[in-house]
């Protein structure tokens, strides 16, 4: 038998939700956008095929309120808002590279477990 888990397993952890979005199925799409510099709403939209304006525009919310990037209005008429990535958000790319590299080497292990799971 194993040893129990230690009650205080978790006692040095933060207790808030963690900034990282980079798991949901937009945010790594935004923020590889957003690597060359800044966009527009309507620019990111379009490599985004199936996002609606109300998920980017609540993705682009919460990358803005955890300092990933900023979001600046343009004193133009009419008004022009870009997106760009702050040097925080620059440092999303290594882990980012990471995910991709182990999903592509455990990608075919990950469907098969799906597949079985589901025929259970």
């Amino acid at each position: 038998m194993s040893e129990p888990l230690d009650p205080d397993l978790f006692t040095n952890c933060l207790t808030e939700p963690l900034p990282m979005r980079v798991g949901d199925k937009w945010t790594a799409k935004i923020i590889t956008c957003l690597r060359d510099g800044p966009r527009r709403f309507s620019e990111l939209a379009v490599p985004l095929r199936g996002i609606t304006a109300k998920v980017l525009t609540e993705s682009l919310r919460g990358l803005e309120r955890d300092g990933m990037l900023t979001r600046t209005v343009h004193d133009e008429l009419p008004p022009r808002v870009t997106y760009e990535l702050t040097p925080l958000g620059h440092t999303l790319f290594e882990p980012m590279a990471a995910q991709c590299a182990w999903t592509r080497a455990h990608l075919a292990e990950l469907r098969r477990a799906r597949e079985d799971y589901a025929a259970r």
